[in-house]
């Protein structure tokens, strides 16, 4: 199984064409559904705009467990934005697989790629950053790097690249592995015809539903982490 993404260039730059389309339809998805569910808001809702609101409150109470009670509107949408792009992303590519030509894979999670993982940590990383600078000024944020103690600055600002790395490789692990595994059983189950179907299909739902469940889970974890560091940056310490 030597599986590739489709690429394209423009001029010297090579792009994964795989990920670039996945990920534009993961956004259409998550812009659809929204826009679907909150079409005639009611005051006593119900159906598809009980759904919206579970998760809008699920993003709020995400944010309430990390940040003090007055800092739930200042994120309360970017969690719910990205816990809705994550959810989708990393299921997407269980849906079904296309694979084309010479094992060209032109079907996948986009967070199943490292590039999209790291640079969504790297989103979060900065935005922290940002925000930490922008509520204490910069000269008090980069002195916060020396607290406790002045010697502990270079271990403070290694754990800013061990952050990012842990986040955006965790998303991309879990991920990648679920997708692989089912590519795994899937292969097994053609490779002797008929004989193996009745091993591989059981196999192959009850690891789609393990995948599904951890997939949820590791969104709910990157926004959860999104939020405990922010609140490394933005909560003064007492």
């Amino acid at each position: 199984m030597n599986e590739h993404s489709w690429t394209f260039h423009i001029g010297p730059l090579y792009f994964d064409g795989t990920v670039t389309i996945m990920t534009f339809l993961t956004v259409a998805i998550v812009f659809a559904l929204i826009y679907w569910a909150s079409r005639d808001l009611q005051l006593k809702p119900k159906g598809k705009q009980n759904v919206l609101e579970w998760f809008v409150d699920f993003a709020g109470n995400v944010v309430k467990d990390n940040l003090p009670e007055k800092e739930v509107r200042n994120f309360q949408f970017i969690t719910f934005s990205l816990f809705s792009f994550l959810l989708v992303a990393n299921n997407i590519g269980l849906v079904t697989k296309i694979v084309v030509g010479n094992e060209t894979n032109l079907w996948k999670s986009p967070t199943a790629d490292p590039v999209i993982t790291l640079t969504l940590a790297l989103i979060v990383v900065l935005m922290a950053s940002f925000m930490g600078v922008k509520r204490f000024g910069f000269k008090a944020y980069v002195a916060n790097y020396g607290k406790p103690m002045k010697f502990l600055a270079v271990m403070n600002i290694l754990e800013e690249f061990t952050n990012l790395l842990t986040l955006g490789l965790r998303l991309y692990g879990n991920i990648y592995a679920g997708e692989l595994l089912l590519s795994l059983i899937a292969s097994v189950g053609n490779s002797h015809g008929i004989l193996t179907l009745p091993l591989a299909i059981p196999l192959e739902i009850l690891w789609t539903a393990f995948s599904v469940f951890i997939s949820c889970i590791q969104a709910f974890i990157f926004v959860t982490l999104m939020n405990v560091y922010m609140s490394h940056k933005i909560v003064e310490e007492h």
